[in-house]
């Protein structure tokens, strides 16, 4: 497995776009041949994206080029998003892009994410496909299994919520003498 040093980024609400170009990623609608407009579902995770603070999210460049993005919104139940728990519990999506897959990438946006998510935040989200591998991508983050019995609205397969409880550390930023090539403010 090829490692790849990414560039992070803060996502804004100028950047909006590249939640919605990397939301397909994220819920595998390249795996299954179907695009974002056909879901209307979906738009609960990009439409308005960083326009409040309940947004939080970040992306990684690979040789000037989007690798993925990680991001994560606090929503209510009326929005019936995979993945949530309650109203104080901000929703996980990420996605990378497949030629990015499997060289670090999602680790290295993972880590930092969870620094930064538990400025603002007790616990978060996601919801995985069971028997995924991304269900031990997570368990090494420390998800546990929440609750089951959910259907994907991509292709209906079945899901299970998965919840992080975050532990509120000492923030480290490139100000702080972290290596400024990994994340930028």
């Amino acid at each position: 497995m090829a490692f790849m040093n990414p560039i992070l980024y803060f996502l804004r609400s100028s950047e909006q776009k590249i939640v919605q170009d990397i939301l397909p990623f994220a819920m595998r609608l390249d795996t299954v041949e179907k695009k974002l407009g056909e879901i209307k579902k979906l738009k609960i995770y990009y439409e308005f994206y960083g326009l409040t603070p309940k947004d939080l999210g970040l992306y990684a460049l690979v040789n000037n080029e989007i690798a993925g993005a990680l991001w994560c919104r606090r929503l209510n139940s009326d929005h019936k998003a995979e993945g949530f728990v309650n109203e104080q519990t901000p929703v996980m999506l990420m996605g990378i892009l497949p030629k990015f897959r499997n060289k670090h990438i999602g680790s290295a946006m993972m880590e930092q994410f969870l620094q930064e998510a538990a400025i603002q935040y007790d616990q978060i989200s996601v919801s995985v496909i069971q028997e995924s591998p991304a269900v031990s991508f997570y368990e090494k983050f420390g998800f546990e299994k929440y609750s089951d019995n959910e259907q994907s609205p991509v292709d209906g397969k079945s899901t299970f919520t998965m919840l992080k409880k975050l532990e509120k550390k000492e923030l480290i930023r490139p100000t702080d003498g972290y290596d400024p090539r990994r994340w930028m403010d």
